[in-house]
């Protein structure tokens, strides 16, 4: 797996760098994967820590996590807690749902997670996406208290979703 390190705020040291790819290597052994695969890695410095991205496309699935703490090498080692808490957690969803998976885990190296529930759905809705631009839709979104609203936007003519995100400022999906 290739490693791309980039600091914001903040210079990458070899330190932090040889560490993370140290870190990130610990993983290899849950995958079987090509050499084409690249782990993006974006570390932050914030008056309140360091913070650290990690997103992993892999061919079936995306990892991804983020942690802040102050210090950058203990949100190092959560950020990796949190990347094999989802492997696992995918690793004993798979196991569950088909016998002939394709994810390109190597799954003998995996401790399936024992008290893992099964997802269960427990409300189906239908909607009717209406016509409207992104700022009518926030507004929408706000009056029904939810986080996320799925209209027509006007300009596209296409499918959209704006979102609110966990820093309180607004996302926005759109479809081809």
């Amino acid at each position: 797996m290739k490693v791309n390190i980039r600091g914001k705020n903040l210079t990458v040291t070899q330190d932090i760098e040889t560490r993370v790819k140290k870190k990130l290597g610990i993983l290899d052994k849950y995958f079987i994967m090509s050499d084409n695969v690249e782990a993006k890695v974006l570390i932050r410095d914030y008056p309140v820590g360091q913070k650290i991205e990690v997103t992993i496309p892999t061919e079936y699935v995306l990892l991804r996590a983020e942690v802040v703490d102050n210090d950058v090498f203990n949100a190092l080692d959560q950020v990796i807690d949190k990347l094999e808490g989802q492997i696992r957690k995918y690793k004993t969803r798979l196991s569950r749902k088909s016998k002939d998976n394709k994810l390109a885990f190597n799954i003998a190296s995996i401790q399936p997670l024992d008290d893992e529930e099964e997802d269960v759905i427990v409300k189906t809705k239908t909607i009717s996406p209406k016509p409207m631009d992104m700022e009518e839709a926030i507004m929408q979104m706000e009056l029904i208290g939810h986080t996320f609203f799925v209209y027509k936007d006007t300009e596209t003519d296409q499918i959209s979703v704006v979102y609110k995100r966990h820093d309180g400022d607004y996302g926005l999906i759109e479809t081809e």
